[in-house]
């Protein structure tokens, strides 16, 4: 062990200025043995550091490695385990727990006595040691011995050897030793001579010493004498100290007497500082002037300036009321006070504020009625900006009293909203009232139409006169009722474009005096009564139901945003809807007389409407106005699709005579009316859409009666019926250009052209009749599978048979059957199509292709025969031109 000791301390220790005192070779409890070596350390340099420090042989096994090391400081416990028997295993309690097992007991217990003794003397901290002998405990001498110099103080002095039991050579003594050997040539061969020679050249020192100490004496004496002096001046010092002392002592009492003071003092500021923090405060946040509370007492609601302090006042109040007190403020006496006497000065104000609002919505309400007589001859409403004006004063005084007496406030609401329902159900009946009796007109003619029809449009009178509509001749066509124009069952007579007019200008000025009144009310009550109109999702345009009846598509703004809008966008709502409450009835009132005067105001009110409700609905979503035009925008679209389906049903309705022809039907020339003048009416109209459904439904019923009046037809050919109405109808949509009856115009087209083919061809049948049914025979034969050649041979088609019938034919004969052809087309065709033209035209063309037809035939099935017809080509031309010309 301590050759392994030196090892150590040679190869580990000693490069890091440590010397190793103890040493212990052990291994971990309950683990494989794998040996290493644990040595206590103290550092040669001060201050003195004292290690555990665990060693291990390196795994080639020729050199060993420092693999860890503790601070004694940090170790807290040593646990040998067991104090009365032998045991190797011991535990050193550092940050952790380390259990060890030592290579014998004696090592162990020399190991746990040298930490012991280590700890003793270096630490302060002492180290609790467990189940440990108490013979190992041994108390380190007092008295301590210096060590070598450039060495560290041994762990105890008289125990030198217990601790280390060998002490290397420093530097200087190995070179003082090894010049002294080099002297002595003998002193390794012969140690005794050498040692004898040390010893007498000792002994020569020894003397030398001694005759130099004597020698010295004198010096020593007075050395002695300036030591005794030194002594007696060190007391004196001392004395002097001492005093020094004393006088300090009392220095220092007094000192700490005035730092309690000035620590007293500063406490006392701190306080007092603090108190007139809060004393600030309270001023500064809850002190009224009595300026304030003369204007909240007795302040002249009236005039600006007292309006004006009022407000200042009330602001103020509001604001002492609203300070967040500290803790503890609420138990002050003062602070009590100050809050009974804003309470009272808050109720007085409002009591006072209350009264005079009343009074002035009584006032301004009959200053208002004293103006209406001026507006009862016009189209106009009162307007209501001075009130509003005047009453804006007030607007933050009622904000203060909305935030401090919510009762007084709703009370106030509720009794401006009931002087102006009041007021504005006046204004709007007589509004309405004039609006009717400029509408129904003033001559006696307008009056009596007025009484005729009811808002279903039908006659008080005879009525199947006019559902069960009778076609007469084209002389007196014009004047019946069938045509789209009668859409009230009116005649086209009865109602000009100068009374639509009128009544397009009437709609609108009431319309347009409608949307300022509500827009501007309602923009007073969100400003004097502090509430948020706008809302935060927009609303989009109401859809209205279809012209088939169906139900809307979208509720109506207020229905579908009810849920998101805040309890101040309902409260506007309901002050408005309270207010302006006679004005939906009102509309309605004044659109179902609209309609009932003429169905076709439903036009005019339809893009007018909806105008209205686009231009209020970019302006406010969430107004009144655009909620309440929303609504009466369905009323207006049912009375459209309304008459739309009415129309319908005259044209599934309509007879025809039979002793005069059909001609133009009227409700066809009555749809071309209709479409002109809503092309005029709904040019950059917003709802554009509703009228191209009209149109589609309005020309599949046209299309579809026209059918049934031709099939129906006795007097005139159905083929003419259908040619005539579709060339009217494909020259009328080719006119206006309607887009969404692009597919309807080509139809038409289509229609009149195939008619006007076939009325030709049957036509044409009639004047060389036998010479037709010949060659329908001959075209027959071929047909059946007989050669053209061929067809000569067949009895009834022979070449005799073929001269006989041509014979029949002469171009004299030809030219009185087309002459007769001629006057029958004429009895057929209308005058206001003027088609007989094109009609002959066509039957020219297709006479000469028949011709054509039968001299081909001719060249085919009677080749070399030489017949021929009995007229040309030529003569024909003349023919048709001739009887043309004579007409």
């Amino acid at each position: 062990m301590t050759a392994i000791k030196h090892a150590l301390q040679r190869d580990i220790f000693t490069p890091n200025d440590e010397r190793l005192l103890s040493i212990v070779n052990v291994c971990k409890a309950g683990k494989k043995k794998k040996n290493c070596f644990l040595c206590a350390t103290v550092t040669t340099e001060r201050p003195v550091q004292v290690k555990v420090v665990k060693v291990k042989k390196s795994d080639k096994g020729d050199f060993y490695k420092r693999q860890m090391a503790w601070e004694l400081r940090d170790l807290a416990e040593v646990d040998a385990k067991d104090a009365s028997k032998e045991n190797p295993e011991f535990d050193l309690h550092f940050e952790k727990v380390y259990r060890w097992v030592a290579s014998s007991t004696a090592e162990k217990n020399s190991f746990i006595s040298c930490i012991w003794k280590l700890n003793q003397r270096y630490l302060r901290k002492k180290v609790e040691f467990v189940n440990v002998s108490s013979q190992l405990l041994e108390e380190l001498p007092k008295a301590e011995e210096s060590v070598p110099s450039g060495e560290s103080q041994s762990v105890a002095g008289g125990d030198e050897d217990a601790l280390d039991d060998y002490q290397e050579l420093n530097a200087r003594e190995e070179q003082d030793i090894e010049s002294m050997m080099e002297v002595c040539e003998y002193a390794i061969s012969n140690a005794e001579a050498f040692a004898e020679k040390l010893s007498r050249e000792l002994q020569v020192l020894d003397g030398a010493n001694i005759q130099s100490i004597m020698a010295s004496e004198k010096q020593v004496n007075i050395l002695m004498q300036l030591l005794d002096e030194a002594l007696a001046e060190v007391d004196t010092i001392e004395g002097k100290l001492s005093s020094y002392e004393e006088m300090l002592q009392s220095v220092k009492e007094q000192m700490d007497q005035i730092s309690q003071s000035n620590r007293l003092i500063q406490i006392s500021n701190t306080n007092n500082g603090k108190l007139l923090d809060e004393i600030q405060f309270l001023v500064n946040y809850m002190d009224l002037s009595k300026g304030h509370i003369r204007a909240l007492q007795d302040g002249d609601l009236s005039s600006p300036k007292g309006i004006e302090a009022c407000i200042n006042a009330s602001e103020a109040l509001l604001q002492c009321m609203n300070v967040a007190l500290r803790p503890g403020h609420d138990k002050l006496m003062a602070v009590k006070q100050q809050q009974h006497l804003f309470s009272e000065l808050r109720d007085t104000f409002a009591r006072r504020l209350t009264n005079h609002l009343n009074n002035v919505f009584v006032h301004q309400g009959h200053d208002q009625s004293s103006t209406l007589s001026q507006h009862t001859a016009e189209l106009t409403l009162p307007k209501h900006s001075p009130l509003h004006r005047d009453l804006l004063r007030y607007a933050k005084l009622m904000e203060w009293l909305k935030n401090t007496h919510r009762e007084k406030y709703e009370g106030l609401s509720r009794t401006y909203v009931d002087y102006m329902t009041r007021l504005y159900e006046r204004e709007i009946k007589d509004f309405f009232e004039v609006a009717k009796i400029k509408m129904a007109g003033t001559t006696k003619e307008a009056k009596g139409k007025f009484g005729l029809h009811g808002s279903s449009g039908k006659l008080t009178g005879s009525t199947s006169s006019l559902n069960k509509l009778t076609v007469q001749g084209s002389n007196s066509r014009r004047s019946q009722s069938s045509s789209l124009l009668d859409m009230g069952n009116m005649s086209a007579s009865d109602l000009d474009v100068a009374d639509r007019t009128k009544f397009d200008k009437i709609f609108e000025q009431v319309l347009s005096e409608l949307e300022p009144l509500c827009l501007a009310e309602q923009d007073f009550i969100s400003k004097f009564f502090k509430l948020q109109q706008h809302p935060t999702i927009t609303p989009p345009l109401p859809e209205m139901e279809d012209s088939d009846g169906g139900v809307p598509s979208r509720m109506p703004p207020q229905a579908e945003h009810r849920h998101s809008m805040s309890s101040e966008k309902d409260m506007v709502r309901l002050m408005m809807n309270k207010i302006f409450q006679s004005i939906e009835t009102e509309l309605n009132s004044l659109i179902a007389l609209g309609d009932k005067i003429d169905s076709f105001h439903s036009l005019y009110m339809l893009v007018k409407m909806s105008h209205h409700v686009w231009t209020a609905e970019n302006v406010d979503p969430a107004s009144y106005l655009s909620t309440t035009l929303g609504n009466v925008l369905v009323i207006v679209k049912r009375n459209f699709d309304k008459c739309i389906s009415g129309q319908i049903k005259q044209m599934e309705e309509v007879k025809i005579s039979k002793k005069s022809k059909v001609g133009i039907l009227p409700f066809v020339t009555g749809f071309e009316e209709f479409a002109e003048l809503a092309e005029t009416i709904f040019r950059n109209a917003e709802r554009r859409g509703d009228l191209d459904k009209a149109y589609v439904k309005l020309i599949r019923a046209v299309f579809m009666n026209v059918e049934k009046v031709a099939n129906e037809s006795q007097k005139t050919p159905r083929d003419v019926v259908m040619m005539e109405n579709f060339h009217h109808i494909f020259s009328t949509l080719s006119r206006l250009k309607i887009s969404c009856l692009e597919a309807e115009r080509r139809e038409a087209k289509h229609k009149y052209t195939d008619h006007l083919q076939s009325y030709v061809i049957n036509s044409l049948g009639q004047p060389l009749e036998k010479l037709n049914h010949f060659f329908e025979g001959v075209e027959a034969r071929v047909a059946q599978g007989v050669r053209e050649e061929e067809v000569s041979y067949q009895l009834a088609f022979n070449k005799q048979e073929l001269r006989k019938v041509i014979k029949e034919y002469p171009g004299k004969e030809v030219k009185k059957g087309l002459d007769n052809l001629y006057k029958k087309v004429d009895k057929h065709l209308c005058e206001e199509e003027s088609l007989l033209q094109v009609v002959w035209h066509s039957m020219q063309d297709e006479f000469i292709r028949q011709y054509k037809h039968f001299e081909g035939l001719i060249g085919r099935c009677y080749p070399g025969s030489g017949i021929t017809m009995e007229f040309t080509i030529q003569d024909m031309l003349e023919y048709f031109s001739s009887i043309a010309q004579s007409h």
